[in-house]
């Protein structure tokens, strides 16, 4: 039996996200199924790096009860980081450049090893050299925002830029802070970094655990973003969208009108 075509399959959705423009649910018409849709993820990185981005992380996805019911879903997914995809704190960017961006507020580890698979809490903060707060754009490149789990997988769980706020020093407790999605100075989400996972700091250990099975290993220096503590909000044109975590601070980037 012939598989999916994974390169052709990456093509359509790297085209799609190079141009902004939609494309149908793919999974069910080409028999993807989740190992397969991230051998397509593997090639849409691929594209990316023959034209000269750089890896520089992993992301996590659907690692709160909010996110997988605001996309029906029922996994923890995982995808990939490039330099292009980072935005400077502050930084401005052009909703025209993606299909239907959304934002939402996260946590991010900079990571100071690889720490083991199952690794104690109490290890953690050798392994992860600081925190941060941090905002993840996303833009799935599926028509009405709307897929499958193997479709969301290949679709590099929809990444599209990301922001992270000033470093610093890893607290004792990252399991139940406040977060806070603003727009435009008013609060348009409220939840807490219990949401993802129970604790942030799982995330990492399911990051490690997924990710090693199709042969990634995190490495020194990567971010790591361990997933949205409240659902996605839409980004308009001319908003300023700010992400507070207690105890970590701030991240803000502008949509350009």
């Amino acid at each position: 039996m012939i598989g999916p075509d994974t390169a052709g399959i990456a093509e359509r959705l790297g085209v799609a996200a190079d141009t902004a423009t939609a494309v149908p649910q793919l999974a069910a018409e080409t028999g993807l199924d989740v190992d397969a849709a991230y051998a397509v993820q593997t090639a849409l990185l691929q594209r990316r790096l023959d034209r000269g981005e750089r890896l520089v992380g992993l992301k996590m996805g659907l690692t709160s009860r909010a996110k997988m019911a605001q996309v029906g879903v029922d996994e923890v997914i995982w995808g990939r980081l490039t330099d292009v995809m980072r935005v400077p704190d502050g930084g401005t960017v052009d909703p025209a450049a993606f299909i239907h961006p959304r934002v939402e507020p996260e946590v991010a580890f900079l990571l100071d090893r690889l720490p083991d698979p199952g690794e104690p809490v109490g290890r953690f903060a050798d392994a992860v050299r600081a925190v941060a707060p941090a905002i993840e754009l996303i833009d799935s490149r599926y028509a009405n925002f709307t897929f499958s789990l193997p479709d969301v997988i290949a679709d590099n769980t929809s990444a599209a830029a990301f922001v992270v706020g000033p470093w610093s020093p890893v607290p004792d407790g990252l399991d139940n802070l406040g977060v806070l999605l603003e727009v435009d100075g008013r609060v348009a989400q409220v939840g807490s970094t219990a949401a993802i996972l129970g604790d942030p700091r799982r995330a990492l250990d399911e990051g490690i655990r997924l990710a090693g099975r199709h042969g990634v290993r995190l490495r020194g220096g990567w971010v790591f973003l361990a997933g949205a503590a409240t659902a996605a909000v839409p980004l308009r044109p001319g908003a300023h969208v700010r992400a507070v975590v207690e105890k970590l601070g701030t991240a803000s980037l502008r949509a350009a009108s």
